[in-house]
């Protein structure tokens, strides 16, 4: 269901109960689409994910981001939110954290199937291939649920196309936290689409920073140590081949931008191509 003017509209309500059996009215505000909530999985107590039904009109490139809300107040909140779909997939994902007092994510955290989820008409964002200069390796730099715009890119062809190696790096506290990323890639490998070029270039290395595991530390360290690129099996950054994109926290995101740059790599965008991105509204 969509909507892209004022009106009074019956919705699916958003609570902590499972009746969903009480329509909720409200106004759904111009240039918002209000779709349906199609799918939910809780993977830990602080992360889960969605699905939501896709506009027809609703065009996106994947890693971009988008805002959504709900519709639970006269004027809802919104917040940027990274799509974790591809640009063809016929829904739309999100990858989400659990904030008990976010003004969003407090009530996201407690939707379910058949709930209503409001999305702005218009997604933008610098964590695209368009952004990038060519080159033969790309690295995808995350931590927690900035791991969601490459969950995206991954299941697109035309990263495959564009770049030979695609290594895909995120950093959570907690095993667990891994599951979301590590089941998608599992399943990669057998998608009709695109399973054939990622079977060949996709590559995943995942850290935690408490639980142990198999590879322990801050990616930041990892790349400084040289630990990372020896693990791989493949050189330090070399601008001359290398593409990098940065998602996470604010301080990671600052880190690993001066990492970057330290082995030649220039920050690019959407009207200046260079050789790594990073997403500046979650920044700051």
């Amino acid at each position: 269901m969509t909507a892209s003017s004022s009106a009074t509209v019956t919705a699916a309500p958003i609570h902590a109960t499972d009746d969903l059996s009480a329509p909720v009215a409200f106004a759904i505000p111009d240039n918002v689409f209000a779709e349906t909530v199609t799918e939910v999985r809780h993977y830990t107590d602080r992360l889960f994910r969605f699905r939501i039904t896709r506009p027809t009109s609703f065009r996106f490139r994947s890693g971009e981001f988008v805002m959504i809300g709900l519709p639970n107040a006269e004027k809802p909140v919104y917040r940027a939110y990274s799509i974790a779909s591809p640009s063809w997939d016929e829904e739309i994902e999100f990858f989400s954290i659990k904030v008990d007092n976010g003004p969003l994510t407090e009530h996201l955290q407690k939707i379910k199937r058949g709930d209503t989820v409001l999305l702005r008409k218009k997604s933008t964002g610098t964590l695209v291939l368009d952004a990038l200069l060519p080159g033969k390796r790309l690295y995808m730099l995350s931590t927690g649920t900035g791991v969601a715009p490459f969950a995206s890119l991954i299941r697109d062809p035309e990263t495959y196309e564009k770049f030979e190696e695609v290594i895909l790096i995120q950093t959570c506290r907690d095993i667990a936290e891994l599951k979301y990323i590590t089941e998608m890639v599992e399943g990669i490998k057998d998608d009709p689409l695109i399973g054939e070029f990622a079977a060949d270039s996709l590559r995943l290395y995942t850290t935690t920073t408490r639980e142990p595991f198999t590879h322990m530390g801050r990616i930041t360290d990892l790349m400084q140590s040289g630990k990372l690129f020896n693990d791989l099996g493949l050189p330090p950054l070399d601008p001359e081949t290398d593409r990098g994109m940065i998602c996470g926290s604010m301080h990671m995101i600052h880190d690993t931008k001066a990492i970057l740059e330290s082995f030649g790599l220039v920050e690019g965008a959407n009207n200046k191509p260079a050789t790594y991105v990073v997403e500046r509204a979650f920044v700051g």
